[in-house]
């Protein structure tokens, strides 16, 4: 117990030391960073409750909010979510939307592999000119998002979980793009009778500057004495945003139709945003449903200074259907959110998973 206790305080303290390094600077930094998307969870069952979940996140859907869940997949799990961003063509100029997919395989004894990509599109945007600002005369263009994830978790112990996963970030228009790359870094400690208190700690989006680059960055141009010749702006470096994340959770168990209700609170310390403060609740029944509701909480939100949309209120409901009565690990699980985004429409996503 003393050991383990002793690797729990020592990869704290190193993620701690990291994300302090990452988040060298003053206030005024704040809000500068690129590839905000990565701040944004893809996962339906994760976004029902806020992401309070980071110290009792299980399976696939940890890779977004803390990693060293992903050691919980028994054998083999697959999952897709498709996300409708704040109401989507009736809430903004263009469709905004988020597709997830994954895949997670325990390789050995210990250790799971994972890997899920994360794709976010616009629909088409109108062209407009400095010269013929007019929309639908200039054509449109389609930007783009995506990340790709790779993972490993291992179990130390019994008790104390952890992984680290890379991950390649790319944005692109017709004529601009960026890319990146990061790490991310969790552990979660499990204690209890019925392992029903729950620790976790992740750093998130550690990783050097990307910039963009491309043809859209020139202009063409014509001298005094009539010459034409090409003007290039260089990209500014963007890092990108840093997170620590730390949670707890505490499950209440009846042995009564195998309920649960399961309580949890997050802490969320942004490099370039606004600190986050997250509650929420879960009630299982019979392990084949599930109802959850969390509220994340922004300094400055109720005076309508918030910086960001995702905060209030958010809800989630899952159905597990087990698909063979020999096999316990053998399931399908659909999943479902809503996320307020005020002063936006709100976020729908329905995702589901399937393992073996």
């Amino acid at each position: 117990m003393k050991n383990t206790l002793k690797i729990f305080a020592v990869v704290v303290l190193l993620s701690v030391m990291s994300f302090q390094s990452a988040m060298a600077g003053n206030d005024e930094r704040r809000g500068t960073a690129g590839a905000s998307e990565l701040l944004i969870n893809p996962w339906a069952r994760n976004t029902g409750w806020g992401g309070v979940n980071v110290a009792n996140v299980r399976g696939l859907e940890a890779m977004f909010s803390n990693v060293a869940g992903l050691s919980f997949v028994k054998n083999f799990e697959v999952a897709y979510t498709n996300t409708i961003l704040y109401g989507g063509k009736s809430g903004l100029a263009s469709g905004a939307s988020i597709n997830t997919f994954g895949l997670g395989v325990r390789i050995f004894e210990r250790g799971v592999a994972g890997i899920y990509v994360m794709s976010m599109g616009f629909g088409d945007i109108d062209v407009t000119r400095y010269d013929s600002p007019e929309a639908g005369v200039n054509g449109t263009f389609s930007p783009s998002y995506m990340n790709i994830n790779v993972a490993y978790a291992h179990s130390f112990t019994n008790t104390i979980h952890g992984s680290v996963l890379f991950k390649v970030v790319t944005e692109s228009t017709d004529n601009v793009s960026g890319s990146g790359f990061g790490v991310d870094a969790g552990i979660q400690y499990v204690t209890g009778d019925d392992d029903e208190l729950k620790f976790g700690i992740s750093l998130k989006n550690w990783g050097p500057s990307m910039k963009y680059d491309g043809t859209g960055l020139s202009l063409q141009m014509i001298n005094t004495a009539g010459n034409n010749f090409t003007v290039e702006t260089r990209g500014a470096e963007m890092e990108l945003p840093t997170c620590l994340n730390i949670g707890v959770s505490y499950d209440f168990l009846f042995e009564k139709w195998d309920q649960r209700l399961t309580v949890a609170g997050a802490f969320t310390s942004n490099a370039f945003l606004r600190d986050n403060y997250t509650l929420g609740l879960e009630y299982s029944l019979l392990n084949m449903f599930e109802v959850r509701a969390g509220y994340i909480l922004q300094p400055g939100m109720w005076t309508g200074n918030a910086a960001t949309a995702n905060n209030g209120i958010c809800a989630g409901a899952s159905v597990d259907v087990p698909l063979s009565k020999k096999q316990d690990n053998l399931g399908l699980r659909i999943d479902y959110s809503y996320q307020s985004a005020t002063p936006l429409r709100g976020t729908h996503a329905i995702g589901a998973s399937f393992r073996f």
